[in-house]
């Protein structure tokens, strides 16, 4: 008997577009589970090797730790003696963003700096990159460390985490610092950088880096007043972090999580912050943008302008903020 189905396959081997879905989403499934598997034992591999290590910056010691908070490994660097002071980096950057005022923090404080979930060190899960998450990252750290009253200070993506730890927990900080990225942005601020709706785009920015994040992340690194600041040492470093296993796509994450982080910051916004904050901005960078902001969100604010300084405040112009920290805190 002749088949009145023209298709070349069997009717048990028929393949109905249902079934081609099927296939599709499994196929995909296999994909993502492999990816996180891969960037999973990565992360844990180095970490491994991490943990306990110490070094030196300026004759300084210091040491590295991972923890398990809030359902990740969370990388973190401490060293020094006296209160706390937690340093939340930015993008792209890592716990080393703060390497040349650590020391002198550590002189007077127990400096502790964290590498942001899914950045350096740190595991790297799809989820979670809004301000809330972030800071119960923080908080879930600083409770297993047993300290409950810190010197906060946190800079570009680093602010939101920074801002949203010092509205949920108020009675943990005792002073705040904001540097050059405004919590709350006024409307239009988004407009002011070309990367920030490119970030966004869901897949797109990871397939364009991939292989070229070297490229890519210098034109950052470089675009400051002082572009030499970030050498090409540091460079590798960074590059190093976000080349690996789901670095580009963790980072971008934070600036897709932008609109549920506005979102948590205009509650957050209903109670002005009790804590004294220190507000700073880079004279090229956003300049008075943060202490702007800062002044609608809490009671007791100050601050001003970083001069010859643009965006990498920790790194262009490190004097100044070791200067403005010290008598910032001592006050």
């Amino acid at each position: 008997m002749c088949r009145k189905d023209k298709s070349p396959f069997y009717a048990p081997y028929h393949l109905t577009p249902t079934m081609f879905l099927m296939i599709g989403v499994i196929v995909t499934g296999i994909f993502v589970c492999t990816l996180i598997l891969d960037q999973n034992h990565t992360a844990m591999a180095q970490q491994q090797l991490l943990n306990g290590t110490s070094f030196q910056i300026n004759n300084i010691t210091f040491s590295h730790h991972t923890t398990s908070v809030n359902g990740i490994q969370l990388h973190y660097v401490i060293g020094g003696h006296g209160n706390p002071v937690v340093l939340l980096h930015g993008w792209p950057e890592t716990w080393y963003e703060w390497h040349k005022v650590m020391p002198a923090l550590a002189k007077n404080y127990t400096v502790i700096a964290p590498d942001l979930r899914g950045l350096g060190d740190s595991s790297k899960p799809l989820t979670g990159y809004d301000g809330n998450t972030t800071a119960e990252d923080i908080y879930q750290l600083l409770s297993q460390l047993g300290t409950h009253k810190i010197y906060l200070v946190g800079h570009d993506v680093g602010v939101l985490t920074a801002y949203s730890y010092a509205a949920s927990h108020p009675n943990n900080v005792s002073k705040l610092v904001i540097l050059d990225v405004p919590p709350l942005p006024p409307p239009g601020f988004e407009k002011c950088c070309w990367w920030f709706s490119f970030h966004q785009t869901r897949d797109i920015p990871e397939m364009l880096t991939a292989g070229k994040e070297r490229e890519y992340l210098s034109w950052f690194y470089t675009h400051a007043y002082n572009p030499d600041a970030i050498t090409q040492v540091d460079i590798d470093k960074y590059v190093a972090s976000y080349s690996a296993p789901g670095g580009m796509r963790a980072g971008f994450e934070y600036y897709r999580a932008f609109p549920i982080t506005l979102e948590q910051n205009i509650e957050h916004a209903k109670v002005k912050l009790p804590m004294p904050v220190l507000a700073l901005g880079g004279q090229y960078s956003f300049g008075s943008a943060a202490l702007t902001s800062m002044k609608s969100l809490a009671t007791d604010v100050r601050g001003g302008i970083v001069p010859l300084s643009g965006h990498w405040i920790a790194e262009e112009r490190p004097d100044f903020l070791i200067e403005e920290l010290a008598k910032f805190f001592s006050k």
